[in-house]
């Protein structure tokens, strides 16, 4: 099958949505396919060879984060001379209303398109200004896909019809097989110290990080050997606000990592920690974290919820309760033997995320496309911005 991709962010900044994007396509060529993916990037970027480069990218604000996004007559004139020379069976487009390539794609298709909706934001304000080009858009996709049950809610509440619910993937063995970094991550047991993890954003509030470094605060002050581990952007100085003097030295921050790194990162925990106080439509973070053995501790959000298999495959506090972090961390960490029930747990159910399983069930949806569409070429076509 000849498959087109579109994702609307650019590869010169790492984000979720991109590295879904890479993970599918590579899932699919393992599979036999063929591939060509469409994303906003210089020229020179180094990119996978199935990449197609479409220039550079502007920030947008976008589901209180900035997106950097491609649009406009040049973007409008590459989307559509890439559709034309791949002559692909099917197009699969990453959050088609956001304003972007995947929008452009959307509207420049002569057949199937397939859409994957990654967060449970439906429109943006720019759109909410153009309901005649949303409109169009929305009616010429041919299939939905939503990444969580919460996504999936909104496209049938606000856009009608039906979402096919398929989660994102996670290359278990690339987390499975990694080594951890060296030193980490020490000994853990009753008297013992433990490495705490946390990856991501610590400044964005939503994050929750303020809610682990109180947890870690209190507990390290019994606990000499206890350490955390933090991956992600932002300054070490805001990292250390509210932090004793005497424990800045137990917190290692490892900055912005590369996707090897993030493993080996993850791989040298005993716990994981997912803080987040709200805003969360799936937990990637938590699929990641499972697939490299580490026990996850995470808000008791309905997306991680989920995930965690209703908490059978993780442990699960109130969120934004810093004081039951505490104490979950504390019990955790005195119980190997519950630790490894969990990350057993755990192996298991992140099977159902590897991305051969979720690949596969893509293609069902594919399928479906192109039956739905008997290989009819749509008549209308959108002219674009002149």
């Amino acid at each position: 099958m000849r498959i087109g991709i579109v994702c609307p962010y650019s590869f010169d900044v790492p984000g979720g949505v991109q590295n879904h994007v890479v993970d599918l396509a590579e899932a699919l060529i393992g599979l036999g396919h063929e591939v060509s993916v469409l994303a906003p990037a210089d020229e020179d970027s180094p990119l996978p060879p199935y990449v197609v480069p479409a220039g550079r990218s502007v920030p947008l604000p976008y589901n209180g984060s900035v997106a950097r996004i491609s649009f406009g007559p040049v973007s409008t004139a590459r989307v559509r001379r890439w559709l034309a020379r791949g002559r692909f069976d099917v197009l699969h487009v990453h959050e088609p209303f956001t304003l972007s390539l995947s929008l452009l794609a959307v509207l420049s298709a002569r057949g199937p398109v397939v859409a994957t909706f990654h967060t449970a934001m439906t429109r943006s304000r720019a759109l909410a200004a153009a309901q005649g080009v949303l409109q169009f858009a929305v009616e010429r996709i041919t299939a939905r896909i939503a990444v969580s049950a919460l996504a999936r809610k909104v496209q049938v509440e606000h856009l009608g019809g039906g979402a096919v619910e398929i989660p994102n993937g996670v290359a278990v063995a690339k987390f499975a097989d990694t080594e951890p970094l060296p030193g980490w991550p020490g000994p853990c047991g009753p008297g013992e110290g433990g490495t705490l993890g946390f990856l991501g954003r610590f400044t964005e509030p939503r994050k929750g990080f303020a809610v682990l470094r109180e947890a870690f605060v209190g507990l390290a002050s019994e606990r000499p050997g206890l350490r955390l581990l933090v991956a992600g952007p932002g300054d070490v100085a805001e990292l250390h606000e509210g932090v004793p003097e005497g424990l800045r030295d137990r917190i290692t921050f490892l900055g912005q990592v590369s996707e090897p790194d993030k493993a080996r990162m993850l791989r040298s925990v005993h716990l994981y920690v997912a803080p987040n106080t709200g805003g969360e439509s799936f937990g990637m973070i938590l699929t990641e974290a499972m697939a490299a053995g580490a026990t996850v501790v995470a808000s008791d959000l309905d997306a991680f919820r989920r995930v965690l298999d209703g908490g059978r495959a993780g442990e699960l506090f109130p969120t934004g309760d810093a004081a039951a972090l505490r104490r979950t961390l504390a019990r955790l960490l005195d119980d190997p033997v519950r630790r490894t029930e969990l990350s057993a747990c755990a192996r298991e159910v992140v099977e159902g995320f590897d991305w051969p399983t979720v690949a596969r069930r893509v293609l069902e949806v594919y399928a479906t496309a192109i039956e739905a569409t008997d290989g009819r070429v749509l008549d209308e076509e959108w002219i674009g911005p002149t």
